[in-house]
């Protein structure tokens, strides 16, 4: 297969076709790794991402343990405000 290397802002990319993707099993926002050796560009599927729990995709993107994000979410909690409306004044069913 050839294809053309184009302008993607400030970077570079390379489209690659939908038959080619089908047949390696890869499809959009699959994370690969990108290896060159010599003259030669190697993509491929990555393992690596695939096999992460919750937990530690979360501890990834926070930047912290599980218990930190965990405290400070139910820090961030509001309790509820309760408001008095008074006495009905039609015919509302409560």
């Amino acid at each position: 297969m050839t294809t053309t290397i184009v302008k993607w802002g400030n970077s570079r990319g390379i489209r690659l076709p939908k038959p080619f993707l089908e047949n390696l099993n890869l499809k959009d926002n699959d994370v690969v790794d990108v290896f060159a050796d010599s003259e030669t560009i190697i993509i491929k599927k990555s393992l690596t991402d695939r096999h992460k729990t919750l937990t530690q995709r979360l501890e990834e993107f926070y930047g912290k343990d599980i218990e930190s994000i965990l405290k400070e979410a139910d820090e961030s909690i509001e309790q509820p405000i309760v408001v008095d409306w008074g006495k009905p004044v039609g015919e509302e069913v409560w």
